[in-house]
């Protein structure tokens, strides 16, 4: 069964890195990835609904206007059950407090290690429902 990802960043290059490393895992049906360029696209998204079901969002913290932890605790507020994981370059531990307070289920440093995030992913994808 095919389950999205919803990716959160402004950075351009980022929509083509995740293609890349994912293609093999959109090929098979498994993923089916989502972009927003900002917290408030993501939001926009998030309300007209994402097909198939969404079982993660990963968001930058580091965006101009909402950043990522602001888009995180808005959320938070509107879908509880709906897990965030923060992606950031500056992995300081302020930011891990700040984002683990927030209800992020987890932080990744940017270069993202995409082994790791998919087995994070494998383990989101089996324990639905989430909603």
């Amino acid at each position: 069964m095919t389950v999205s990802i919803l990716v959160v960043d402004d950075e351009p290059d980022v929509v083509e890195l995740f293609r890349q490393r994912f293609r093999r895992e959109e090929r098979g049906g498994d993923y089916t990835l989502h972009f927003a360029e900002s917290g408030g696209d993501a939001l926009r998204q998030l309300g007209e609904g994402i097909r198939p079901e969404l079982i993660l969002i990963l968001s930058d913290i580091n965006m101009p206007g909402m950043d990522g932890l602001q888009l995180l605790r808005e959320i938070r507020r509107r879908w509880p059950h709906l897990p965030v994981m923060m992606v950031t370059a500056y992995g300081d531990d302020e930011r891990k407090r700040q984002a683990a307070a927030a209800g992020a289920v987890d932080f990744l440093a940017k270069p993202v290690d995409f082994d790791y995030l998919k087995q994070r992913l494998r383990s989101f994808s089996t324990s639905r429902p989430l909603a």
